[in-house]
């Protein structure tokens, strides 16, 4: 009996649950109630308005400002070495001293010359100032005169001669101090101490390279060579290079020219900047990444990349309206930079754009705005992203 109770009892409830929300009079059934949707949460950001360059990115390398391969210009033993490997250098800085006698006996022998040579111009300037007189009496022949005449000139040009050939040895004998032509840093030495160098030797003692100023050699595609030469006609451009993950500054430096020609191959045209390298972060060989700022929009509007929402070959975000519902809003990206996206059209200044919690949204959907490491906003786009 007891069972049979339980049963029916049962059978009771489930007539009753199917039975929801009409009358027992048979009569229309009743209202249903109202579901209530929670808001989403979501991150947001206000439009910023301020000054955005419009810049050009192309990949580059660095070539130092000047390379000299210090090379001897007359034969002899090294008797010094001036330098340490990689030692910053300056013009007149000893790089290697050759033996100088064999250049200072020709010196000297050229300057004996010179006085031999003098002692008989005087002479013979002399003897002509003697005959000018004794040819005027008669005592002397006018041929006598145009001989010493002849001699006194003879020996003015040896003179002159002598002293080219003091100007010559004294030119051999400083080759033999074998001096920096630049500012610069050395690489590593070729020679060693005892080494006998010849002019027609092709190894170097050494090469410095000049890396204050430094220059970097860049490619932009060939549409962006008008842009470039209007920027240029109004003032110097701004370059800077960054390391290959784009992160890291290296250093500021201004355009100095646009190549002469595009390449065919590639459809790109080099272009060459420099830069002051003062904390030597630019090194002749190594790639780069630059960035050439041809203008600056003024008051431009821009929001995070986060904003951005990509559907039906458009972008879009989401505004949040002053009644707290998120509202979508079309927008024309005209350029991306360091993570936030300049727009041209779709949005005002004052506007709030949800930057993180857009995958839940649609328009007239109620939103809450929270911190960004609130966890419901990660589960959100964590959930918003599988969907996609």
């Amino acid at each position: 009996m007891k069972k049979r109770n339980i049963v029916g009892a049962i059978l009771g409830v489930i007539c009753v649950g199917a039975l929801i929300g009409w009358r027992v009079d048979g009569q229309e059934p009743a209202p249903a109630t109202a579901v209530i949707v929670p808001p989403v949460p979501v991150v947001t950001a206000k439009v910023q308005v301020a000054d955005f360059p419009i810049v050009m990115m192309g990949i580059g390398s660095v070539y130092p400002f000047n390379v000299v391969d210090v090379h001897a210009q007359v034969t002899g033993t090294i008797e010094k070495i001036g330098f340490v490997e990689g030692q910053s250098v300056h013009p007149g800085d000893l790089i290697a001293q050759l033996d100088p006698r064999p250049y200072q006996a020709a010196l000297q022998q050229a300057e004996a010359n010179l006085a031999r040579d003098q002692a008989h111009l005087t002479n013979a300037q002399t003897n002509l100032s003697r005959y000018v007189p004794l040819e005027k009496r008669g005592f002397a022949s006018n041929q006598q005169v145009t001989d010493q005449t002849s001699t006194v000139s003879q020996m003015e040009a040896a003179i002159l001669g002598d002293k080219a050939a003091i100007s010559n040895a004294q030119t051999q004998l400083s080759y033999t101090t074998i001096t920096s032509p630049i500012d610069g840093v050395t690489g590593i030495r070729r020679v060693d101490i005892g080494n006998i160098l010849q002019p027609i030797t092709t190894t170097p003692i050494v090469t410095i390279t000049q890396i204050q100023p430094i220059s970097v050699v860049f490619t932009l595609p060939q549409k962006d060579v008008p842009t470039v030469q209007q920027a240029m006609s109004k003032g110097q451009l701004t370059t800077v290079a960054y390391d290959q993950d784009d992160r890291t500054e290296l250093g500021e430096g201004t355009l100095l020219l646009v190549n002469n020609t595009i390449s065919q191959s590639s459809g790109t045209v080099q272009l060459k900047a420099t830069f002051p390298n003062q904390n030597r972060a630019l090194w002749p060989g190594e790639f780069v990444d630059v960035r050439l700022t041809s203008a600056v929009r003024h008051n431009a509007i821009s929001v995070p990349l986060q904003a951005l929402m990509q559907g039906e070959g458009r972008s879009f975000v989401y505004v949040v309206g002053p009644n707290g519902t998120a509202q979508e809003r079309a927008v024309r990206v005209a350029e991306t930079l360091d993570g936030r996206a300049l727009i041209d059209q779709g949005l005002q200044p004052g506007d709030t754009v949800v930057t993180a919690g857009q995958f839940r949204l649609g328009d007239g959907i109620k939103v809450v705005e929270v911190s960004a490491g609130d966890p419901h906003v990660q589960n959100n786009s964590e959930s918003g992203s599988g969907m996609l």
